[in-house]
This record gives structure tokens, sequence and C-alpha cells, in this order.
């Protein structure tokens, strides 16, 4: 096998997509299911000239939200990776051998014999000491390390992307028919969310697919039942 084929299966692999896939089905779902679930509130509360209001609203609050959350999440996760590394740095300046030593452990404990495992730690750090202990040891590589933005932006574009299929269903010409349209659209857009981030996960379709629509059928249904609720009591 060439080295041309071993670098076309590596990129078969779905690890470099970790980072912005689990943003952007975080960000779809969440899209679907916050905003059907506060167009089913708000017409199960009887305020149907609201529902528009509160379908842009809600977009537009959670996409903003989800930006922000999720960059300052990942960015706080940087900042963890970055003071391991400094911390890595000190421990490799200050006592080297020790280091050696430790690297030595971790791939004895992989299952190369202690002298096998010397050799291959002494050649990691003759070319790289502090790249083979961020890799090894702390388990950190360039192809997966998270980026900030990347997620930001991936979560505001696919809430808006996912928000606006419920909110599609609101035009429908009576309130009941709202309701249910909300319902049905919703329930087609977390089909569609289940399918496509199994196909980008590489993973089976029909699991991932219906633990997506059992959680966002769930959230629709306490909030129009609390919805109802408020509408009977006159909240």
């Amino acid at each position: 096998m060439s080295l041309e084929d071993v670098y076309r299966r590596n990129l078969q692999h779905r690890t470099h997509r970790a980072g912005w896939l689990r943003a952007a089905v975080l960000g779809a779902n969440d899209g679907l299911v916050s905003t059907a679930a506060l167009m089913i509130g708000v017409a199960a509360a009887g305020k149907n000239d609201f529902l528009l209001t509160a379908g842009i609203a809600g977009i537009t609050a959670g996409a903003m939200s989800m930006a922000v959350g999720e960059y300052v999440s990942v960015r706080s996760q940087n900042d963890v990776e970055e003071s391991d590394r400094r911390l890595e740095m000190e421990h490799l300046a200050a006592d080297p051998e020790s280091e050696l030593i430790e690297l030595q452990h971790i791939y004895i404990q992989r299952g190369l014999t202690p002298e096998l495992a010397m050799q291959v730690a002494q050649q990691m750090h003759e070319k790289d000491a502090l790249e083979a202990h961020l890799r090894d040891e702390l388990g950190q590589f360039p192809h997966t390390k998270a980026r900030p933005i990347q997620a930001a932006i991936a979560s505001a574009i696919s809430f808006t992307a996912g928000g606006l299929i419920p909110f599609a269903g609101a035009f429908a010409p009576t309130v009941g028919a709202k309701f249910w349209s909300i319902v049905l659209f919703t329930l087609g857009g977390l089909l569609i969310t289940g399918i496509v981030s199994a196909k980008l996960a590489g993973s089976r379709i029909f699991s991932p697919t219906v633990r997506v629509m059992l959680g966002g059928s769930l959230g629709m249904l306490i909030t129009a039942g609390i919805g109802k609720i408020a509408h009977v009591s006159g909240l």
C-alpha cells in the first residue's frame, strides 16, 4: 500500500469532523425543538396573534445564544488544553529524564516491551518531546482540536435552519391547522436531522434518528401541555 492510499483511507475517518459536527447537529436539533415547542406552547395557550412573532424571536434569540454558548464553551476547552501545554513544557524543561520514563510507561501500557518502549520514547523525544507528550500523554491532536469560531458559526446557522422548519408550519390557514402543521413540519425536520447526522458521523441511521425524534416529540408534548394549562387558567 502506497502513502497515497494510506492518506486516502485516513480521509474516510470522521474524527476531524467532531468539533463542527457536534455543534451543527446540536444547533439544528435545538432550533427545531425549541422553536417548535415555543410556537406550540403559544398556540396551545390561545395566543395565536403572537405566534409568528414568538417564532421569529425564538429563532433569533436561540441562534445568538447557541453561537455565544458554543464559542465560550469551546474557547474554555482550548484554554484548558493551552494550560496543559504550558505545564508540559515546564515539566520537560525541569526534568526531561522523568518525562522520558513517563512516556516509556505509557508505551509499556499499550503493549510494548520495556526495552522497545524506551527506544520509542527516546526517538519521540529526539524528534519533538512536547508533541509526543501532548499526543500520547494528554490526548491532544491537531486534527481534533476544537475551533471556537467554527463551532459558533455552525451552531448559529444550523439553529436558524432548524428553527425555520417549524416556523414554516405556522402559515397554515386555521388555528388548529397551524398547531398540527407545526408538529408535522417539526417531525419531518427531526427525521431529516437524524438521518443527516447519522450519515455525517458514519453510524447506522435507525437508532440516532429514533433518538432525535423521540426527544423532540417529548419536548413538544410537554410544552403543549404547559401551554394548554396556561390557556385554561387564563394566564
